[in-house]
């Protein structure tokens, strides 16, 4: 076996690889950014090479520094993980021809699958279902409007070096046929170097699912069941899961078969995923193959107990896999939620910074935490948005969504927003939970987008008895503090009210032995814990249930998160809300007159002069933040006084980039 591999990767996957490497007893040499140089990966492998400035273009997809990283370091292969060179077909290749091991396929199947346009291709002449389109490189968007207008809209334009939801645009008229092309084109030259283009149908009410497969040098193949992979938003995975509540025993071996034969033709080595897009009628067409480790690979490896990454080092080494068909297991049901530096109530923009908080859920017990973060470390702008995946087992789908439910209510992050808010209201969707979607469905559920009022609870009243408790026992230590004059020492007054989301819950509360009661009206809670005033994290029972929320003290309000919603109590007496109601409303300035940036990002255009009229809709300003492109538009229409800030700049939240007379 490998004495030592470099990791020519970062962040979750660099540690998700480390891990394994050492189970196996395999060194491990990471290479880093500047920008990483304290990273958590760069502190879990043997060594370290830095190789250059945090763009990845000048470091991670730098293909000589990592050689030279191997050569320094000695290492005798290289895992890319995935995204950056993970799908170069010349980086594979200049590796093999140094003698140093590439833990992935062969150059040539990169080279053949890796590129959309050429396995459409070869998936049509292995008889494989494909979506009608144009599988050419398209010259420019005139053209690529033509060929919409010939398949039908609505079609999907897609970059041929695309991946995770970058480079890619749906398009449903000529308008968007012309811009999407555009952007494609850019987002495509900026992530992949590679900014060829095609077109095909965009398949009505579709599911997104793949098969995981596996094959060896020795012409050994096997595919390791489906994940669905539906819930998505902006065409990037939300979550995942595995099995797909969608297909059954007969689909399952028909997709799987497709899959391994379309390996078979390419001589595939290695992990492998094929994606189909499959339809209502459970029809379903092959749309590309991703010649490298997934994202979601772990909901794979729970329900079939096999370790992939390890699969992948032993097939490259030479051996042959250690399994058949006949051993593939399908056991339980696993899901995956990738929480991301995002923040959904501000639809979803990048938030980057300092983790001043960052407390996972305890692993264990059919939960699984893969990241590459930690307490008090940092979300670069430079890099994608995730800060963890969330992985839980249960033995049917329904105990896997429990699972999933209660890990949300317990992941801590404090800092910088995440989705997490998001996830938990998913979670608790009744079309997400009967299973029955498609990749259509967060345009269909949250055509406006996404806001807090759109995280149901059950039992509001419950968020207030915690207010109340925690509260309570603020007050109880305040009571206990010294140097007070006989007589005059703080009193409590068990008889409160909790103001929360514009309704007034009058509490009366009961202390006892082993915590306290808290009547509201003809509702009782009765709450026992151990919380103490540095948790952020509330846990306890109450009336005998498990409960876990967030809750945190903000001045004189409790910031509480349950379920995904997010909710401020404040509890006070009935004197001190009577006199909280007749204080002034402050509101806040008026910013009409102003562009401000929602997002940190470097300003790549401005698209406007002073002195321009500008129409409502009209481009405004775009705006880079982890490798995505954000264009701003005029929500009415004005007239640009000064533009404040230039191309180039790099800008924090609320920053003014244009002024408006």
């Amino acid at each position: 076996m490998f004495k030592k591999i470099l990791i020519a990767n970062r962040g979750e996957i660099a540690c998700r690889v480390i891990k394994t490497a050492r189970k196996m007893g395999i060194a491990t040499v990471a290479v880093h950014s500047e920008a990483d140089k304290d990273a958590l990966f760069v502190e879990m492998a043997d060594e370290a090479v830095c190789i250059g400035p945090a763009p990845s273009a000048q470091s991670y997809l730098v293909a000589d520094k990592i050689i030279a990283a191997c050569q320094q370091t000695g290492a005798e292969a290289v895992h890319p993980g995935y995204g950056f060179l993970s799908e170069n077909a010349d980086f594979s290749r200049r590796l093999e021809e140094l003698g140093i091991k590439f833990i992935g396929p062969k150059h040539y199947s990169i080279g053949k699958m890796g590129d959309k346009i050429e396995s459409k291709k070869l998936a049509l002449e292995a008889k494989v279902n494909t979506i009608p389109g144009h599988n050419d490189a398209i010259s420019g968007p005139d053209e690529a409007v033509k060929i919409a207008q010939g398949i039908g809209y609505p079609v999907m334009i897609k970059a041929s070096a695309g991946g995770g939801g970058k480079g890619l645009r749906v398009a449903f008229n000529d308008k968007e046929a012309h811009e999407g092309f555009t952007s494609c084109v850019n987002e495509a030259k900026n992530a992949f170097g590679d900014d060829r283009v095609f077109i095909e149908k965009y398949v009505l009410e579709p599911r997104h699912i793949e098969i995981q497969l596996l094959g060896d040098a020795h012409g050994n193949y096997v595919y390791l069941n489906e994940r669905d992979c539906s819930i998505q938003r902006r065409h990037q995975k939300v979550i995942e899961e595995a099995p797909s509540p969608f297909v059954d025993p007969e689909m399952r071996k028909a997709m799987g078969e497709q899959a391994v034969a379309l390996a078979r033709a390419v001589n595939y080595e290695s992990a492998g995923t094929v994606e189909f897009v499959v339809g209502a009628d459970k029809s379903f067409y092959f749309l590309e193959m991703n010649t490298r480790l997934q994202v979601e690979h772990p909901v794979t490896e729970y329900i079939t107990g096999i370790d992939l990454v390890e699969q992948m080092i032993r097939v490259a080494y030479g051996e042959k896999l250690s399994i058949t068909q006949a051993d593939v297991q399908l056991n339980g049901w696993s899901m995956e939620c990738r929480i991301n530096a995002e923040d959904p109530f501000r639809g979803f923009l990048p938030s980057t910074g300092r983790l001043v908080k960052f407390d996972p859920p305890a692993e264990g017990d059919g939960v699984r935490v893969d990241t590459g973060v930690y307490d008090g470390g940092e979300i670069s702008m430079f890099y994608d948005s995730m800060i963890a995946k969330l992985i839980v087992h249960g033995s049917d789908r329904d105990d896997a969504i429990r699972r999933m439910r209660d890990a949300l209510n317990a992941f801590v992050i404090r800092g910088i927003s995440s989705n997490i808010p998001f996830q938990a209201a998913l979670l608790q969707h009744p079309r997400f939970c009967s299973g029955n979607f498609n990749t259509g469905f967060m345009v269909e559920e949250y055509p406006d987008g996404f806001d807090a009022s759109m995280v149901p609870h059950d039992d509001p009243g419950l968020l207030a008895a915690v207010a109340t408790f925690v509260r309570m026992r603020y007050v109880q230590r305040a009571v206990q503090i010294s140097g007070q004059m006989p007589g005059h020492g703080r009193k409590i007054k068990w008889d409160m009210v909790v103001l929360m989301s514009g309704q007034t819950y009058p509490v009366s509360v009961i202390d006892t032995a082993t915590g306290m009661t808290i009547v509201q009206g003809e509702k009782r809670y009765e709450i026992a814990s151990d919380w103490s005033f540095r948790d952020l994290l509330f846990s306890g029972t109450v009336n005998g249930q498990p409960v876990c929320m967030q809750i945190e003290r903000r001045g004189m309000k409790y910031h509480i998160s349950h379920f995904g919603l997010q909710a401020e109590a404040m509890v006070m007496t009935q004197r001190s809300a009577d006199l909280l109601s007749l204080m002034p409303e402050k509101l806040p300035p008026d910013l009409s007159k102003f562009l401000l940036s929602p997002m940190p990002g470097l300003l790549r255009e401005v698209a406007v002069l002073p002195g321009q009229n500008v129409k409502a809709g009209e481009k405004l300003a775009v705006i880079e933040a982890m490798k995505m492109e954000n264009v701003l538009k005029a929500e009415q229409e004005c007239v640009v006084k000064k533009v404040v800030a230039n191309p180039g700049t790099s800008l924090t939240v609320d920053e003014i980039i244009i002024e408006f007379e």
